[in-house]
């Protein structure tokens, strides 16, 4: 009888489950990989909330992920068993302009490992082992597993282009609004105000390099972080990505300046204000997900210092314990939960 491990199946918040399957084999161009870390993702609780506008239900979930190589397939022999490895989960094609062009974080036919397809909520799984990265020596699982969640944010800052000396506004602070603070700084941001509802969050933004943290529901929210910032935001990171933020985001930005839509937004139609976007030459543009230059950025603020784990992962869970991880990252006051796994 084939191996049998535990894998996590998310059909909604309330029925998270564990099931049991046999091993996972994998095909010549792949891993097998025993999980160690596996974060809760916004997208994860939205998705489980049925909010998600590109993950469906059933789904099993995974895609911020550490583990360890337990075996190679014939094809992926520059990978050795015992070896550490961050899962980077886009899933492309190749062959697409998108991917001729090395845009693959917005391929045709992209689809996401732990959204799309099964994860690594899991003890073991394969994946192609061009999808994963090698963890740097002196770098720790926890700070391994904050690897996909911070490269976002980075190529988030890249697509605002050169930050040096200008103005930053980011809108939310959890851990994508958090690590958007860092990667701006890291681009040479002169000066960076987050807006947040909860002072937690807030508390945390300053810790992390923000130079100034406001009530996001301040009736003088713009004017206070224009005076803040000494004028209106060059540039904008909307982490949020709802009605109001963009509303905020508008009213903040400078004219001629640049929103970068950062958060996920619901599914439907978002009211912008397209007489100031066009009275003022603002720019909109969204960002999705990352490419590999952008997991080694990640990578180097991880292990220079410049991320103090301890502000970002606030909670752990075992595997049995996946429910309560989904719940616990449905508490704003908490920022990056963990699943550990232990096993198979």
């Amino acid at each position: 009888m084939p191996q049998q491990i535990r894998r996590i199946l998310v059909r909604s918040l309330d029925d998270i489950v564990v099931e049991r399957v046999p091993a996972p084999v994998p095909g010549n161009d792949e891993l097998l990989v025993r999980t160690t870390l596996v974060g809760v993702c916004g997208s994860d609780t939205h998705a489980a909330a049925g909010h998600h506008p590109f993950i469906d239900l059933p789904y099993r979930p995974g895609h911020e992920a550490v583990g360890v190589v337990v075996a190679t397939g014939r094809g992926a022999g520059y990978f050795a068993p015992g070896e550490r490895v961050i899962v980077e989960p886009n899933l492309y094609c190749g062959e697409c302009a998108q991917c001729r062009s090395g845009r693959y974080n917005i391929c045709q036919e992209l689809k996401v490992f732990g959204c799309q397809t099964p994860g690594a909520l899991t003890d073991l799984f394969t994946i192609p082992a061009g999808r994963v990265h090698r963890v740097p020596d002196g770098m720790t699982d926890l700070q391994a597993v904050l690897v996909e969640p911070l490269a976002t944010p980075v190529h988030a800052v890249a697509k605002a282009g050169d930050l040096t000396g200008r103005t930053v506004a980011v809108l939310g602070a959890g851990p994508i609004g958090l690590f958007t603070v860092v990667a701006a700084r890291h681009a040479g941001a002169a000066r960076i105000v987050v807006t947040d509802l909860l002072e937690s969050k807030r508390t945390r933004a300053l810790r992390l390099g923000a130079d100034d943290a406001l009530p996001a529901g301040a009736p003088d929210l713009a004017g206070r972080a224009h005076a803040a910032l000494g004028g209106p935001a060059d540039v904008v990171f909307d982490c949020v990505a709802r009605g109001q933020s963009m509303a905020q985001a508008t009213d903040l930005v400078a004219k001629g300046g640049h929103i970068v839509v950062v958060g996920v937004g619901a599914a439907g139609p978002t009211p912008v204000r397209l007489d100031l976007v066009q009275d003022r030459e603002i720019r909109i543009e969204g960002t999705l997900m990352y490419t590999a230059e952008d997991y080694r950025t990640a990578m180097h603020l991880l292990t220079s210092g410049a991320v103090d784990t301890a502000e970002i992962v606030t909670a752990a869970y075992p595997l049995e314990e996946a429910a309560r991880a989904f719940s616990a990252s449905l508490d704003l006051e908490q920022v990056k939960v963990l699943v550990t796994v232990d096993g198979p």
